[in-house]
């Protein structure tokens, strides 16, 4: 049977050999002319987004000195694009194995070690490390679990070996727990080691093959070349915590990112952080790398300038640590001899140093230190300073509150001048005793018997029974309406965290449950009561005064700049400060206390007299000496030049007992402004070498970079309207009246 080959049959069959022909010539196009790059594409099968770190901006004083520096360190980085599974535990095991036998830290924070008996068991006081581990994310067990359960939990879920040493499964489990912790993926990489060796470098260079996933990163490490000088000015760096992460995830902080944690580190962290960049990485379906792409680039955080000028800073510092142990010392002896409470529970002094025209902080010291660089990397020193008593990481110059005693009393004088309550020329008599409540067994008494007196006198000698009167007539509401306005019991704006104080009166008692009577009024007027201020409270209300009753926001931050800091993005002018209040005390009445103050100098009667009367830059003052349990607080206000104000400053020693201590600070810090006294290598407070007796006795004033106003290097020494040393400060057979 013949079959008949018709035209659509012709049609379909070239219809079918041309499109094998398409296939085929396709096929020779994949497979022979462009066979490699066909490979290349086809095994590039995922691409991750990998984040790049930004280096972190700097902090500097005021005059570009690095408080917070960076330099560069290097890293071990475990990056999942390039670490295959099933190959992190080798890895991991000859990593801690090589930095182990180096003597060189990996981050390690799993709550286990392993103990004298080589049995697992939890790290003591880490309960909540612990309950996070037997997490479900983790070992997923209940919470009464052992040490030993847990581990044996992270080596079936990390399929660890066990032919590996004990140790080695106790350290490739801890790594393993973090990278988890720490939300090891393909976009973000895992930081083992923060800071290692050029030698490790090269070793681990030369091993890669052997360490598939490990990388070296060139990092930004944080440095601190001024030691412990404004550690609690600059602040610690740390991990983020759990509630920190879930507030700031949606930033772009990854877990494993750390960040501000105190200080101006945490202040100030969104401009010191900088924004990370993001590579992207192809990966072939074998785990090979096919391509690495910076898609952005990171971009540097800013540079914070603080108003800080590091070298007041340093003999601030230790002139307090020097005083504070010389009036612990001689509190010592003397209740040795006469028993009581003479200053020999004296541990603590802070101090703080204002520029007047815009409450700039030039120094904010307290006497006790630690040092930011140890803290950051030694465990052992770390451990040391959280443990101690005294609180080295609380800024107690600026949330430390203390009872200010009769540095009180300007702000009273001024209120009761203002309201007319009292004149200049108002007397009280004051017969040491105040008889007003004597009918309910009340008479609190003056540390003298001064007679009839006025204001200027009042304020020279530091009368209480004057003040309990004029508390008496002004009243709480009206001292307190004033008091505030001076910057005590509020915020001062600093840019730092600080504490608002507290303002003795009817609301205050109130919220404490107490019933306020008029004897907390006299009380309060002097001080006492419930008052307790900072130290940098304290120099703000003396700089108000030196201002004329015109309080300046207090700020820290001088200005911000690009990393580079050649362009800038933020100043406080010094010449345009922002008023934060006015007081609304005329310029007479403000003049009526300074003088006063002033009188607390220069009369031979003055409270401050002995100790800074011969000081060659006008002063005015007020001392202030506040009863408590133990040793009396003692404190000082002030400002200087008198006449024309540069300087507002605060001190208070803490049970300090008598104000010999306490002033002989202000002098450091007024030697160290004016006449550039520093600290030698050996802790010394010394003068420059080209300072003579002669012209610091003339009173030439330097400011603070060194120069007088005719443009000369004022000469001087350190025993010549200064200081010559804590112990020489003192003697205990002439002591300073004080109120």
């Amino acid at each position: 049977m013949k079959h008949k080959v018709t035209l659509r049959s012709v049609a379909l069959i070239g219809i079918v050999f041309g499109i094998l022909a398409v296939y085929i010539l396709r096929l020779i196009d994949w497979q022979i002319l462009n066979g490699a790059d066909t490979r290349k594409k086809a095994d590039a099968t995922s691409a991750s987004i990998v984040a790049m770190d930004a280096a972190r901006g700097e902090i500097l004083d005021i005059h570009g000195n690095p408080l917070a520096a960076n330099k560069t360190g290097y890293a071990i980085q475990f990056e999942r694009p390039y670490m295959p599974r099933g190959t992190e535990n080798e890895t991991i095991r000859r990593l801690t194995n090589l930095l182990n036998g180096r003597k060189e830290q990996w981050t390690d924070e799993l709550p286990i070690f392993i103990n004298a008996a080589d049995k697992y068991e939890f790290l003591p006081d880490s309960e909540a490390a612990v309950e996070r581990l037997k997490g479900k994310d983790y070992a997923d067990l209940n919470s009464y679990a052992t040490a030993e359960d847990c581990m044996n939990a992270l080596i079936e879920k990390y399929d660890i070996d066990p032919s590996y040493t004990q140790r080695e499964i106790r350290n490739v489990a801890s790594v393993r727990y973090n990278m988890v912790k720490s939300g090891f993926n393909s976009s973000t990489p895992y930081i083992f080691a923060p800071d290692i060796s050029g030698d490790t470098v090269g070793i681990v260079s030369e091993n890669t093959q052997l360490l598939p996933g490990a990388s070296i990163k060139i990092t930004t490490a944080r440095t601190y070349p001024s030691g412990d000088i404004g550690s609690n000015l600059i602040g610690t760096m740390g991990p983020l915590s759990q509630e920190q992460y879930d507030a700031k995830k949606d930033e772009g902080y990854a877990y494993n990112d750390r960040m501000g944690q105190s200080g101006t580190e945490a202040a100030f962290e969104k401009e010191l952080r900088g924004k990370a960049g993001e590579k992207q990485v192809e990966t072939t379906s074998r785990g090979g790398v096919a391509s690495e792409t910076v898609i952005k680039p990171p971009e540097s955080g800013h540079t914070v300038y603080l108003t800080i000028n590091s070298n007041l800073q340093k003999v601030a510092q230790v002139s307090l640590d020097q005083n504070v142990i010389a009036a612990r010392e001689n509190g010592q002896k003397l209740a040795a001899k006469k028993g009581g409470w003479n200053g020999q529970d004296c541990v603590l002094g802070t101090a703080v140093v204002l520029r007047v025209k815009d409450n700039a902080v030039l120094a904010a010291a307290g006497n006790v230190n630690y040092d930011l660089g140890k803290y950051m990397t030694d465990t052992a020193y770390k451990s040391e300073v959280l443990k101690d008593p005294d609180h080295p990481l609380v800024n107690q110059a600026f949330n430390g509150i203390f009872t200010p005693g009769s540095c009180f009393k300007p702000a009273v004088a001024a209120a009761a001048l203002q309201e007319g309550i009292i004149t200049n020329n108002t007397t009280f008599h004051c017969a040491h005793v105040y008889q007003r409540f004597a009918d309910v067994n009340f008479t609190p008494k003056c540390l003298g018997t001064h007679g009839t007196l006025s204001l200027r006198r009042a304020l020279s000698e530091s009368c209480n029974i004057f003040f309990f009167e004029t508390g008496f007539y002004t009243g709480i509401e009206t001292m307190n309406l004033y008091s505030k306005r001076f910057g005590l019991g509020v915020k001062t704006g600093v840019e730092l965290n600080e504490n608002a104080g507290i303002l003795a009166g009817k609301e205050y008692s109130a919220s404490v449950g107490k019933a306020w009577v008029q004897g907390d009024t006299i009380q309060a007027a002097i001080g006492q009561s419930d008052n307790q201020f900072t130290t940098l409270q304290l120099a703000a209300y003396a700089s108000t005064i030196a201002n004329n009753g015109v309080r300046y926001q207090t700020h820290i931050v001088d200005k911000i700049t690009d990393y580079t800091r050649k362009t800038t993005i933020m100043e406080n002018d010094p010449n345009n400060p922002v008023i934060a209040a006015e007081t609304g005390v005329s310029q007479e009445n403000i003049d009526y206390v300074k003088a006063g103050m002033r009188a607390v100098i220069t009369e031979n009667r003055g409270s401050a007299h002995r100790m800074l009367g011969s000081y060659p830059v006008p002063i005015a003052g007020k001392t202030g000496t506040a009863q408590g349990p133990g040793s009396d607080n003692v404190a000082f206000i002030g400002f200087a030049p008198y006449d024309d104000p540069e300087v507002a400053v605060a001190v208070v020693l803490q049970h300090g007992a008598t104000g010999t201590y306490c002033q002989q600070v202000v002098k450091d810090l007024l030697d160290a402004y004016f006449y550039g006294k520093t600290v030698d290598e050996e802790g010394n407070l010394v003068m420059p070498e080209d300072q003579t007796a002669s012209s610091v006795a003339s009173g030439t004033s330097s400011g603070q970079n060194g120069t007088s106003s005719s443009g000369e290097t004022p000469q001087g020494n350190a025993r010549t309207g200064s200081s010559a040393s804590a112990n020489d400060a003192s003697n205990e057979n002439q002591p300073v009246s004080e109120g």
